[in-house]
């Protein structure tokens, strides 16, 4: 049989926390205002700057400031991460389907503390995870007065985070700018984000060492944001399988199927076709699923009894999930769907972040 990989963001597809931006409103004064501004320019920066050497999910870099200035340590970080960990219901479906030809794997921007705390968990192996490294180690005396400037940019920040031209020229200045001048810059250039192209990265690295550079149907690739823009590129364009779940605009202008769903079970699903399955068949069976429901699919699509069942129990008298092929004709409207989902089951405020 086939070696194949199972490749997972965690926020979104897994969990429905934003570990940055929680940290960010709990420990810094109007963090969550702060943390949207941040995250918005740094969409910004990806899309109409395109900066170079500056990649998708970069804010968590860009955060650390402030979290300096907020006095916050590894063992806050270690600790909040534990005590909130809010998993997707159904993800455990995802894990219990295994195969011995198919590895997993999960690459996620979110900080490495975070990820542990999430390992420890579900029970998954961290060595088969990628992530930022934060280190909070560091004292925070040696900043002295830079400390009272930050404090000056984070007031800054919240008046100016309207998205206008204007406003973004000035949170560049004060990130590409300012800050450079600054010793609190080696905090910030300390942080290596997996995210964008990085998260692209991990997933030729996991490619490589599963054997399996130039193997057609062997990716199957789970993301919802503008981080997974490029490991979604990659997995499709390898022929693997690229699966938005809940995504925002990014993810599905990038992905070959959308799940819109308020459980992980649909990803199960599709993953243990996968295993048995190539490419070609799983989007026959979505297409399937969605023009003539469920039922119709599972009846002419090996799809393992018990998921069967569950997804049956699970939706008995329900409004089924979404699952379709995206084409340029549905683009809109599953965009729209999955955007809706995002925020019903993650709130607004993290499921409106890029």
């Amino acid at each position: 049989m086939v070696r194949k990989v199972f490749v997972t963001d965690c926020e979104g597809p897994l969990t429905l926390d934003d570990n940055a931006f929680e940290l960010s409103a709990n420990f810094v004064e109007d963090g969550d205002k702060l943390f949207k501004i941040i995250s918005a320019f740094d969409d910004y920066l990806v899309d109409v700057v395109k900066k170079e050497n500056y990649h998708a999910g970069d804010t968590l870099k860009l955060i650390v400031p402030f979290f300096k200035l907020a006095g916050l340590r590894n063992k806050d970080l270690i600790e909040y991460s534990r005590n909130h960990i809010n998993t997707v219901p159904g993800v455990d479906y995802i894990f219990k389907v295994k195969d011995k030809s198919i590895d997993s794997f999960i690459i996620s921007t979110s900080y490495g503390q975070y990820i542990e705390a999430l390992c420890d968990y579900i029970d998954f192996p961290f060595k088969n995870t990628y992530f930022t490294s934060l280190h909070m180690y560091q004292a925070i005396e040696n900043l002295g007065p830079e400390l009272k400037r930050v404090e000056e940019f984070r007031k800054i920040i919240l008046e100016h985070g309207s998205g206008s031209e204007s406003d973004n020229n000035v949170l560049y200045n004060i990130f590409f700018e300012e800050f450079p001048k600054m010793e609190i810059v080696k905090h910030i250039n300390s942080v290596k984000t997996v995210g964008g192209k990085g998260k692209e990265i991990a997933l030729r690295d996991i490619v490589k060492k599963c054997d399996l550079v130039g193997d057609k149907n062997a990716i199957m690739y789970v993301g919802d944001s503008i981080t997974d823009v490029e490991p979604l590129k990659f997995a499709s364009e390898s022929e693997g399988i690229a699966i938005s779940f809940n995504g925002n605009d990014y993810a599905i202008n990038a992905a070959d199927i959308a799940i819109i769903s308020d459980n992980a079970i649909m990803t199960a699903i599709i993953k243990d076709l996968f295993i048995k399955t190539d490419r070609e068949t799983i989007l026959k069976f979505v297409k399937e699923y969605f023009e003539k429901g469920p039922e119709s699919a599972f009846n002419y699509f090996e799809v393992d009894s018990y998921l069967v069942d569950e997804f049956e129990k699970l939706y008995q008298g329900k409004n089924i999930p979404v699952m379709d092929v995206i084409t340029e004709e549905n683009k809109d409207y599953l965009t729209k769907l999955s955007k809706k989902m995002r925020v019903e089951i993650r709130g607004k405020d993290i499921g409106g972040l890029g």
